[in-house]
Formats: C-alpha cells, sequence, structure tokens
C-alpha cells in the first residue's frame, strides 16, 4: 500500500515538473528574436576562384599484378610478414576440413583434421623452423586436375 502510493506521488510531481518545463520552453521561445531575413540573390558574396592551370597533384598509385600463387601466398599470410606461421595455416583451413569429411556426416574430428593441416605444414617446412617462406607455401599448391578430352 505505501510503494501504491508512493509510486502515485512520484507521478504526480514528475508531470508537475514536465509542466513547469515546457511553460518556461514557450517563454524561452517567445522571447527569442526573429529569424534573420534571407538576403536577395543579387546581394550574396561571389564565390572565390582560384587559378588551378599550374597546379599538379600526386600521381596516382600504381597497382601491382600479383601472380596466381603470390594472391595464393597472401590469402594465408595474414599479417603480411611474407612469412606464414603454423596459427596462420590452420585458421583458414576449413574448406581443407569440409574436403575431408568425404562421407559428408561431419564426424571427422578438429584433432583428426589439425593433425592432417599439420603434417602437411610440416612437409612443406623445408627447414623445420615452424614458418613458410614463399618458396616453402609453394609446394603446398594444390596439383591442376587432367582436364577431360573434348568429345566433340
Amino acid at each position: 500500500m505505501n510503494r501504491l502510493f508512493l509510486g502515485a506521488v512520484i507521478t504526480l510531481m514528475l508531470v508537475g515538473i514536465g509542466g513547469f518545463w515546457w511553460q518556461g520552453r514557450a517563454e524561452v521561445e517567445q522571447g527569442a528574436p526573429p529569424p534573420m531575413p534571407v538576403q536577395p540573390a543579387d546581394d550574396q558574396p561571389d564565390i572565390p576562384v582560384a587559378d588551378l592551370s599550374d597546379v599538379e597533384g600526386p600521381a596516382p598509385p600504381e597497382a601491382t599484378e600479383l601472380t596466381r600463387e603470390q594472391r595464393r601466398f597472401f590469402r594465408y599470410d595474414r599479417n603480411r610478414d611474407l612469412k606464414i606461421s603454423r596459427n596462420e595455416m590452420l585458421s583458414s583451413r576449413t574448406d581443407a576440413f569440409r574436403k575431408l569429411d568425404a562421407d559428408g556426416n561431419n564426424l571427422l574430428s578438429f584433432e583428426e583434421w589439425a593433425v592432417a593441416t599439420a603434417t602437411r605444414f610440416d612437409k612443406a617446412d623445408a627447414n623445420g623452423n615452424r614458418e613458410l617462406t614463399a618458396e616453402e607455401f609453394a609446394s603446398t599448391r594444390p596439383k591442376k586436375k587432367a582436364k577431360p578430352a573434348c568429345r566433340c
């Protein structure tokens, strides 16, 4: 009962404060100065014009054409240090996981997938420093499938 009474008193106080605020705002708006008149078009100042005939900007950057192998390398090299760490290689191999699950039943465990990927990484890491250089990474390139002969 006390909470109900206290809630009603607080609500009435908030409504009263809102009413006073609304009236005070209306009085401020009545005392505001009138808006500035719009100047006619002929009184408008001219837009400044600069002579840029002899000014030349910087040359635009040239795009470099990356080879197919370089694009593939940079898909894995996330921090662009020109080396692929073991974590970078493992983090982007979700499609390989789907390919390893040949029967499509999603029963291939992550550990099995990580072992297969780590084994492939270790085979490519010729010097055993746990990082792949561009040359070492090139050895992991998927082999191209032979195209079937045309049956025209």
